[in-house]
């Protein structure tokens, strides 16, 4: 299942990206590979991600993981700004 996530960020997109690449394996481990993640040009301190979670299980164990959103927020993630949309079972990549 496709989400998107949509957030601010307090220092911009690049200690987000940073932080993103050295938990990769975490993410993938609970059942989620990530399939974009960008900011807006002409505003660096908001972002889009998608992910591709194996299931809702896997989903729900991302959103409870309470050491990647510590790690998130420190990375600038504003978490109380984050917004998530499962997207149709018609998506694809």
């Amino acid at each position: 299942m496709i989400v998107k996530l949509t957030q601010d960020l307090a220092r911009g997109f690049a200690p987000w990206k940073e932080m993103y690449f050295e938990n990769k394996a975490e993410l993938e481990a609970i059942g989620g590979k990530l399939i974009y993640a960008g900011s807006e040009k002409d505003n660096d301190n908001t972002m889009l991600v998608l992910i591709d979670f194996e299931s809702p299980e896997a989903m729900k164990a991302f959103a409870g993981h309470e050491e990647m959103k510590a790690k998130r927020a420190a990375a600038g993630a504003l978490l109380e700004t984050t917004q998530v949309t499962v997207m149709s079972d018609e998506s694809f990549t």
